[in-house]
């Protein structure tokens, strides 16, 4: 086993470290083109066909379904049936440290255990850098597209920490023109062009959560991990991910928040929860397939972005 396909975050330290390289077929996805014949959910879907179709080249599988994806458990089993061998991991939903440190362990063992520890402080280092982009962001001094394509990337950092860091390193600082500063909350949209078209709208994007998840948390052990992920606010109850949510909001300074959702996703199920306890003008986006952002939903864009500008 070389490559391994994740369905969602799990530490790609960890993965390294085991002397394996990180796929997150989510980011195959909004690009694919693949039309899935049977789906509730096309993320799920598209990467469910693109591996029985060997579109995704990947030896091994984890699905994340405890604290994340459901639909994921299901669309796993079946690339399980094809004969990939596949691993199932499980963020607790309490704050069980315990309970997370033995899925770490757990999930060692079917990599084939930890080879080289010193992958924990390179990602470390590696992680450090990110947040300094992301610091950067939010002053305006790097653009929100450049920014999330680094951060959305750090689930798996390609698969590849030396082409990853150059590209890291190659960045640069620039001002960035804006109207309103905004948070983008929910999973990475499907559609691939979606914070292109937002910063034409003079939307800039000074929260992007999930690649913000992906860029914060870290450890250099299997108990320095378990710590760590616990905070990984996706996996753990809502009100802690809302008081998580509250501050950094208010750190960022935001004018309004996109809620971005997936169709048949149990996740937009929280958007009347969150929209209730964050006070923020809100618009909330449901995507379904992978393309680019529909002329419908851009329409509403345009129309958020009139109205924050107008407060």
């Amino acid at each position: 086993m070389d490559i391994v396909g994740i369905t969602a975050l799990v530490p790609p330290e960890l993965i390294f470290a085991c002397k394996k390289r990180p796929c997150d077929i989510n980011n195959s996805v909004p690009k694919s083109g693949l039309r899935p014949a049977s789906k509730l959910c096309a993320w799920t879907a598209v990467w469910r066909d693109m591996i029985l179709a060997r579109q995704l080249e990947i030896d091994g599988l984890v699905v994340v379904a405890g604290g994340d994806c459901h639909n994921a458990l299901v669309d796993g089993q079946k690339v399980e049936d094809s004969g990939i061998p596949t691993h199932y991991f499980f963020y607790p939903f309490e704050e069980d440290f315990i309970y997370l440190r033995d899925q770490f362990e757990e999930l060692a063992s079917f990599l084939g255990g930890i080879q080289d520890p010193s992958m924990f402080g390179t990602i470390a280092a590696l992680k450090r850098k990110l947040l300094d982009i992301d610091r950067k962001r939010i002053e305006g001094e790097i653009p929100a597209q450049k920014a999330f394509d680094i951060m959305v990337s750090a689930s798996d950092f390609k698969g590849d920490l030396n082409k990853y860091k150059e590209m890291v390193d190659a960045v640069r600082e620039e001002h960035v023109d804006y109207n309103s500063r905004i948070a983008l909350l929910g999973v990475p949209p499907i559609h691939y062009d979606f914070h292109r078209i937002l910063k034409l709208l003079g939307l800039h994007v000074a929260y992007d959560e999930l690649p913000y998840e992906f860029s914060r948390l870290t450890g250099r052990n299997i108990e320095g991990l378990a710590r760590n992920y616990l905070n990984y606010t996706f996996a753990r109850k809502l009100s802690f991910r809302l008081d998580f949510l509250k501050e950094e909001l208010r750190k960022r300074k935001v004018d309004g928040v996109i809620h971005y959702t997936q169709f048949a996703c149990h996740h937009l199920l929280e958007d009347e929860m969150l929209k209730k306890k964050l006070d923020y003008p809100w618009l909330v986006i449901q995507g379904d397939m992978p393309h680019r952002t529909p002329s419908q939903v851009r329409t509403r864009l345009e129309a958020f972005a009139e109205m924050l500008e107008e407060l």
